[in-house]
């Protein structure tokens, strides 16, 4: 029998608060909730999208960062899949036998920290680097998706507290190290066949 750690002695409480606001909630925000924890992270990869198309028209430096972003996003999930192996941690719900508006994941899916607030922080930290207007859009959805995925019953607290800290540590180190390569990369990759990626005409 696989061991796994019981969360629910950290934030049990307000977990099972908020899934209890969750259910005394009316229909129409349980669903708009549940649909922004499944789909949400789609708009994400669209503001990716804009901000690449945008840095396009600005220089091929910014061009190069853009590019990165979807890079910097998937390190972070790949670093976040260790700490969950190395936690395993169950899903509150299978911990607390408790009704959620998200069907609960079979146990070996472990909870902490949150997949998604994890892709969600550091995609918005990254976006930052592109365009500032994009990045704060990318911040509210970040902690609305952070809030949703407890509202719908899938993490407790801590998990997307921990996803927000580990996606934003590790985009800020990468971006921090993007900056100083960015402008001899984006030199070579102009002079390549690369270059309509980072250009416009």
């Amino acid at each position: 029998m696989t061991f796994a750690f019981d969360g629910s002695s950290i934030d049990g409480s307000s977990y099972t608060y908020v899934v209890g606001l969750a259910q005394d909630a009316p229909s129409w925000l349980d669903t708009l909730v549940r649909a922004w924890s499944t789909y949400g992270l789609a708009v994400f990869a669209v503001l990716m999208l804009v901000g690449w198309w945008q840095a396009r028209h600005q220089s091929p430096r910014a061009a190069v960062i853009a590019l990165v972003v979807p890079v910097i996003v998937v390190v972070a999930y790949g670093v976040n899949s260790v700490f969950k192996l190395l936690v395993r941690e169950d899903r509150p719900c299978q911990s607390l036998r408790v009704r959620t508006l998200e069907a609960c994941p079979a146990p070996g899916d472990w909870s902490f920290p949150s997949n998604h607030a994890v892709i969600a922080a550091a995609a918005a930290v990254a976006l930052l680097l592109v365009s500032r207007r994009l990045g704060t859009v990318a911040l509210v959805a970040a902690c609305a998706m952070a809030a949703a995925r407890v509202w719908v019953g899938a993490h407790y607290p801590h998990d997307v507290v921990a996803g927000v800290l580990v996606g934003t540590l590790i985009a800020r180190a990468l971006t921090t190290f993007l900056g100083r390569v960015s402008d001899p990369l984006a030199g070579r990759l102009t002079r390549s066949r690369l270059r309509p990626l980072l250009v416009s005409a």
